[in-house]
């Protein structure tokens, strides 16, 4: 069967398709809150340690057990308008780990005006259940007040550039809280970009002092889709500004990787995460597993993977020829190889 990109669904999923004022007094609040596993937190932020993300299916359990698991992330409009029992649920679990909030739907790259709405119901949302950090994606969702719940790329050049930069800042100011922005998986590329995706993320967070949200599944997804060195891309990025890694599976289609979100995370991905922990010295990791969702303790032991050590070897600057180049299997041949 021809292999499809995931429908929207209810309720929304990650796939369904981020340095602003008062942060230290933010960070300090969530400090007392949680135990940072490092003694040097990326923007004033914790690290959290290993958590999943919260989903409808694993609420009864999550109600009667003690998740063995550090955090948990939430999407953020799966509880913006929602009371009842997904609430009491939410409420339940951030009396007793750290929160996360993670949106689908900021469109940051859109070229509709921002929403402001949408902002305040998600600010509203933070003031409540005070989330460790808010982070959303590199991409737009829709135009003309239309919302395709897809996270669409853009084109990487000067011009987004400023555009995207200028309203990370709105951003930031309007909810007075980190902004953390996530590399997005992406199928198709645009004849205008002039950038690579690491050298556009380099220069955004420079511009704005927002954080970056690594997701390595999607670092591994595009470089086979794309072609790139998925090492050079770890290389490249600015390390002190990741303050969180997503690990996911995909959907191999033969001819390109989709981001499904359906599975364990494969092997040359777990290999990639620990070499982006060598790069960044290590921060919060969360597993996203949305559809074809397991019983929890499935997500607790895929998630527990991430804090064993693998026999890796440094990831640095010197490492440039064939010789020496990591074990990371490259892209195209785990595409061929896995593919009868």
């Amino acid at each position: 069967m021809p292999c499809r990109l995931p429908s929207p669904g209810k309720p929304v999923t990650a796939t369904g398709a981020l340095v602003v004022a008062g942060e230290h007094g933010y960070a300090a609040e969530m400090s007392s809150r949680t135990t940072p596993m490092t003694s040097t937190p990326r923007m004033g932020l914790p690290h959290l340690g290993y958590g999943v993300g919260l989903r409808t299916p694993h609420f009864g359990y999550l109600l009667q057990n003690q998740a063995q698991v550090d955090w948990f992330e939430i999407i953020s409009e799966n509880f913006m308008d929602s009371r009842g029992r997904p609430r009491a649920v939410l409420n339940h679990i951030a009396e007793r780990y750290p929160i996360v909030m993670h949106g689908v739907s900021l469109s940051i790259g859109s070229t509709d005006p921002l929403d402001f709405d949408y902002l305040r119901r998600l600010k509203q949302l933070a003031d409540e259940i005070h989330p460790a950090w808010i982070s959303d994606h590199l991409c737009w969702t829709g135009v003309a007040g239309l919302n395709n719940h897809d996270l669409l790329p853009l084109p990487l050049n000067d011009d987004t550039l400023q555009h995207v930069a200028q309203r990370v800042i709105a951003v930031q100011d309007f909810l007075e809280r980190p902004l953390i922005l996530e590399n997005p998986s992406s199928y198709v590329t645009f004849a205008a970009s002039t950038l690579p995706e690491w050298e556009f993320l380099s220069e955004l967070t420079a511009a704005t002092g927002c954080g970056l949200l690594l997701d390595v599944n999607n670092v591994y997804v595009s470089s086979v889709n794309h072609e790139f060195d998925p090492l050079e891309y770890l290389q490249k990025i600015p390390a002190d500004r990741v303050v969180q890694f997503h690990l996911a599976g995909h959907t191999n289609c033969g001819t390109h990787l989709i981001d499904t979100h359906d599975g364990p995370v494969i092997d040359p991905v777990w290999q990639l995460y620990h070499r982006a922990k060598e790069r960044t010295g290590g921060c919060a990791t969360l597993l996203e597993w949305d559809a074809r969702i397991p019983e929890f303790p499935v997500m607790e032991a895929e998630i527990n993977k991430a804090r064993e050590t693998f026999g890796v070897g440094r990831l640095d600057q010197s490492e440039t020829d064939e010789t020496h180049r990591p074990s990371v299997p490259h892209p195209a041949v785990l595409v061929t190889a896995e593919v009868e």
